[in-house]
């Protein structure tokens, strides 16, 4: 009889979720798993509602990614009132989708991640944290913060709060930018600056050391999706849809948002409230493909900032085509940290963002609507349709985390074939290198499903006839 390992709940990812690990009779991993278990039904209880509303409602979905959702429903309520929204209230959307890539992956980076790669795989689990960061390095802990920090400032500057902030609306933006908001943020970016650089400096001595993470976490041939400019330039509030391989070569170019649903698929499996998309053209589970930080660096040309630009030469060299490895996403989310910034410093400098024509006003011109961003995790995907009165009649949210879930799965899988061989006993290190599997793709759960409370994580390793041959507990 094969064996079972569960973690549950994974640690250190934004919401809960479980990993199952299965062992064949010769102690073989024959497969793997990633759980999400809570069903959360955001888009059923949005049906019945005045499309307007939804940009108020949709960032309540995340503390994390609130923007994300805010600027991802305002665009589909563009499209269903058909409006092209002011020069001055894109570029302002623009600035705190900007902010909301600063905060959330120095979030991903300083405090869930790094304790792993800068502390050790084998340190104490109580210690493995962000406060054993504080502990074994004050000043670089205290500028993670700090450069989270800036990110929030940056929206709270816009938006009037640092979550949940109800300013985009269909047809552009609620309030202007003022004067001492720009200088605020422009007397913040020396330092944020200098952590950047400094958190690349830390990574490139880390990838020297973590060779074999490379290699074996989540490296595979795999599809990749984002959306750039019409030149391939890097976006991540614009754009059109592109698909390369994991040679490098584009298979899907400039495919227009709005008909997302001829190249995506989605496929639901028994084992996870998550949804499963796919490149449709290749069908399931063929068309895995990945979004997010490593994503849009492989299907990007440039990233239109000289720093940013200098930085993804040195990315892609990292791989014979495509850079396959997931355990690279730390790498990629430094480089969009330094490309927000080299942009949020353009844009300063532009007389426009100051403006104060804010907003375009139609009625129902389009009973369906489809808005995209790039969320920090990946490409976000929010589908209305109305009736004639602009009530929803339909809700479809495709999130970064659910787009990634075939990867994550194999993900886990790859590294537990490489740890787990024969043995009875569960060494919580690990453990741990598997989890760290999923953190490389920074999950964000609570965009698809809900968890009350904290769960205690409680992992058994099951032989035949159902004996238990070893368990750990956390919690």
């Amino acid at each position: 009889m094969s064996k079972r390992i569960v973690i549950d709940p994974v640690t250190r990812i934004e919401g809960h979720a479980k990993i199952s690990i299965y062992v064949d009779d010769a102690g073989h991993v024959s497969d793997a798993e990633f759980h999400v278990v809570e069903f959360r039904g955001f888009e059923k209880f949005c049906e019945g509602r005045p499309f307007a509303e939804m940009p108020a409602i949709t960032p309540r979905i995340c503390g994390i990614c609130p923007v994300s959702h805010l600027l991802a429903s305002a665009k589909a309520g563009d499209a269903i009132m058909a409006v092209n929204i002011p020069p001055t209230a894109d570029k302002l959307r623009r600035l705190m989708n900007l902010g909301q890539m600063v905060q959330s992956h120095a979030l991903s980076f300083f405090h869930l991640s790094a304790p792993d790669f800068l502390l050790g795989w084998d340190t104490p689990q109580p210690q493995r944290n962000v406060f054993g960061i504080i502990a074994s390095n004050k000043d670089l802990a205290r500028a993670g913060i700090r450069l989270r920090q800036f990110g929030q400032e940056v929206i709270e500057i816009l938006g009037g709060r640092k979550v949940h902030p109800s300013w985009a609306v269909p047809g552009g933006v609620r309030s202007p930018l003022s004067v001492e908001g720009r200088e605020r943020i422009r007397l913040w970016l020396p330092e944020a600056y200098a952590t950047t650089e400094a958190a690349l400096n830390l990574w490139k001595k880390t990838m020297e050391t973590h060779q074999r993470e490379i290699q074996i976490f989540g490296n595979f041939p795999s599809l990749f999706m984002g959306l750039v400019a019409e030149d391939g330039t890097w976006e991540h509030h614009g754009g059109k849809l592109r698909f390369t391989d994991s040679s490098g070569s584009i298979i899907a170019d400039q495919v227009d948002p709005q008909k997302y649903h001829e190249v995506i698929g989605e496929s639901v499996q028994n084992s996870s409230y998550l949804k499963s998309p796919y490149y449709l053209p290749l069908g399931f589970p063929a068309g895995i493909y990945r979004v997010g930080p490593l994503a849009r660096l492989n299907v990007c040309q440039r990233m239109g900032v000289p720093k940013a630009d200098a930085e993804l030469k040195t990315f892609k060299m990292m791989g014979r085509g495509a850079v396959t490895s997931s355990f690279l996403y730390h790498y990629a989310r430094l480089i969009e940290i330094l490309a927000s910034l080299e942009y949020i410093e353009r844009s300063m400098d532009d007389p426009e963002i100051l403006g104060d024509y804010l907003r375009a006003d139609a009625g129902i011109n389009s009973l369906r609507g489809v808005g995209a961003s790039e969320a920090p995790r990946g490409t976000l995907f929010h589908d209305y349709t109305v009736d004639r009165n602009g009530l929803l009649e339909k809700v479809n949210l495709i999130v970064a985390t659910g787009q990634n879930n075939l990867a994550m799965n194999q993900t886990v899988a790859q590294i537990a074939r490489h740890y787990i061989n024969g043995s009875q006993q569960i060494p919580e290190p690990l453990l741990n290198r598997v989890e760290h599997g999923i953190r490389c793709y920074d999950p964000c759960l609570s965009c698809s499903t809900h968890a009350v409370g904290q769960m205690p994580m409680r992992v058994q390793l099951i032989g035949a006839g159902g004996k238990v041959l070893d368990e750990l507990t956390r919690g």
